[in-house]
């Protein structure tokens, strides 16, 4: 998937941004008739929408995943103009919020020339949407959500590229209890699915290995003093602490709890992966752990160039959910150009687009293999551990663990 990313990129990401700003949703295109629109360099235009937070506490990670969307879309273009079309990238704002991300998800239903979404990066927008999305027909492919409920429910619509969080918490668990040794864990998460879900996992997981759960309590998304919860912490006295929730609420809690004396072990999930983590942290960081369902892009055959690709065309470094949303953009397109080849050409339907992506097996992306089941789970999917040798993104790479 090398070869075409070229100067015009520049100029679609400035419209991109320009996009997602605000009150995201609000997009430069318009909807087009069915059977798509006639598109600015002649043919029909297929659009992708991207949904992820573009503003707000999660905006680095939502960001990721729209340039690793646009990324692949942008490699394929010249693939698609061959035959007759023309690709779009719609970016929308959820801002990590379930009402935006609904909302944005009915305007996306009404716009017949979206034949697919990358997103969302929350869980808890996920589930919400991912119905929107089943009463339109449109396929979904999120490369960062991890709630069980998500797939669970066996929606038509719903994949996901990545490990859910009844793999990712207990794999989390398993490290703590036995290679770090914690045997009195404090858990903290901050009752979203996403993070009561990872959290109950690695408790759960945790009691079952022998480990001792000192305390178990929920924080609210947006807050900035955690000393409350903290002080209850400090009473326990843990010898490790598990956190369930988003890098900014994350990121203070390491930093408030070691200015507090706490110098217990801190872990917490895939949420944590990000830079923006290190930029709250600071120094307090070294030595603070995190499960990730994305691995190092770097030990990836093809990673270290696409990585490079990818800094010199945005200006910064891939985050964890980059290469996954790039991979996720990839199957979407290769699952519409194939209801193209079987359709003469013809504008797809949005049902054969849907039924050809849960179709996918064995596709070998930048990140991760693929192959989903009935559910919409990746059968190839892993969890990976890093540990933060001091405040540089990422953390270093200490283990992985295959399904």
């Amino acid at each position: 998937m090398k070869g075409r990313w070229n100067g015009i990129v520049a100029a679609v990401l400035a419209v991109g941004l320009l996009a997602g700003c605000g009150n995201g949703g609000s997009t430069t295109t318009t909807g087009a008739s069915s059977g798509g629109s006639s598109g600015s360099a002649g043919g029909k235009v297929i659009k992708i929408a991207t949904q992820s937070p573009l503003s707000g506490g999660s905006s680095i990670q939502g960001e990721a995943i729209r340039l690793g969307a646009q990324m692949s879309m942008e490699d394929h273009k010249e693939d698609f103009s061959k035959l007759g079309y023309s690709l779009e990238l719609v970016p929308y704002d959820d801002q990590g919020d379930p009402k935006k991300g609904v909302a944005n998800a009915e305007q996306i239903g009404a716009d017949q020339a979206v034949l697919g979404v990358i997103g969302h990066l929350n869980s808890g927008v996920s589930i919400p949407s991912s119905v929107v999305y089943e009463k339109y027909n449109i396929p979904m492919i999120s490369p960062a959500s991890t709630a069980t409920e998500f797939t669970d429910r066996k929606l038509k619509v719903a994949n996901r590229v990545v490990a859910r969080d009844d793999f990712q918490g207990p794999a989390a668990a398993e490290y703590a209890v036995k290679t770090v040794g914690a045997k009195k864990i404090f858990v903290i998460q901050d009752k979203t699915a996403y993070g009561q879900g990872l959290a109950e996992a690695f408790r759960d997981k945790a009691q079952e290995l022998g480990a001792t759960i000192a305390g178990y309590e929920g924080i609210t998304v947006g807050e900035k003093d955690f000393n409350g919860v903290l002080n209850i912490a400090a009473t326990q006295n843990p010898d490790f602490i598990f956190f369930g929730g988003l890098y900014a609420e994350g990121g203070l809690i390491i930093k408030q709890a070691r200015d507090k004396g706490i110098t217990a072990p801190i872990m917490g999930g895939d949420a944590l992966d990000s830079s923006g983590l290190v930029e709250i942290a600071g120094a307090d960081v070294k030595g603070s752990l995190y499960s990730s369902v994305a691995g190092e892009i770097a030990k990836m055959e093809g990673g270290t160039d696409w990585a490079a690709r990818y800094q010199k065309e945005f200006s910064k470094v891939p985050e964890g959910y980059s290469a996954y949303a790039y991979d996720s953009m990839t199957i979407m397109l290769d699952a519409i150009k194939k209801t193209l080849d079987s359709s003469g050409g013809e504008m797809p339907s949005r049902e054969t687009v849907r039924d050809a992506v849960r179709a996918t097996k064995d596709f070998k992306g930048i990140a991760t293999e693929v192959s989903f089941d009935d559910k919409g789970d990746n059968s190839f999917a892993k969890v990976y551990i890093y540990e933060f040798a001091g405040d540089t993104y990422p953390g270093k790479l200490v283990s992985e663990v295959s399904q």
